[in-house]
């Protein structure tokens, strides 16, 4: 699955058309979707993750926004690579996630969410053996006969609960953004893991 634009790949927000819904970092669906699925994560979000879990020291984020997880990650000394459809001006690699053969190391990001599953996927298929990719999706991921089959193949090993609403922001413009009415989860695969899922509550 690949995604593409004109003027030799490169995507920019001013050249983009309203046809293309399904790009950037989101979870949140509705008439007032952001063009090209821009809603950032909230820092908190990742520094709960943090708390719960430790990645190898390379990380990808392959829908980086405007380095909203990033940021928490380098800030931890994390080594991140950051690349995103979109070109943001924040001088991190344009490029299809799908694009990827190979990743040596774990990866983290919030997906578009319409889009999740294949993003799940191909995780798997370019990662290694023990590798985690974390996810921040909406509790409802857990919904659906075809998601109920996705999760008997590749069942997460953890998944962290919002108890209290997380945030994410249009535009990353938190300060518009007092509260939130989607319950947000970190969903966490380990490479090769045939487990049952185990759920916890984070803040």
């Amino acid at each position: 699955m690949k995604f593409k634009g004109g003027g030799g790949g490169i995507l920019k927000l001013e050249n983009i058309t309203s046809t293309l819904r399904i790009l950037g970092s989101t979870t949140v669906v509705g008439a007032d979707r952001e063009q090209f699925d821009f809603y950032a994560t909230e820092p908190k979000a990742v520094e709960l993750l943090l708390e719960e879990e430790q990645f190898q020291q390379n990380i990808l984020e392959p829908c980086c926004g405007l380095n909203h997880i990033t940021d928490v990650l380098r800030n931890k000394g994390y080594q991140v690579t950051t690349s995103d459809l979109i070109d943001r001006g924040i001088r991190a690699e344009v490029k299809d996630f799908f694009e990827y053969e190979y990743w040596g190391g774990d990866i983290v990001t919030n997906p578009p969410y319409s889009q999740a599953v294949e993003f799940v996927e191909h995780s798997l298929k370019i990662t290694e053996v023990g590798s985690k990719i974390a996810m921040f999706l909406k509790i409802q991921f857990l919904e659906g006969k075809k998601r109920k089959e996705f999760f008997k193949q590749y069942p997460p090993k953890y998944i962290y609960v919002a108890s209290s609403r997380l945030r994410c922001a249009k535009n990353g413009e938190f300060d518009k953004y007092g509260s939130s009415a989607v319950c947000y989860a970190w969903f966490v695969w380990e490479n090769g893991y045939q487990g049952e899922p185990k759920i916890r509550w984070i803040n």
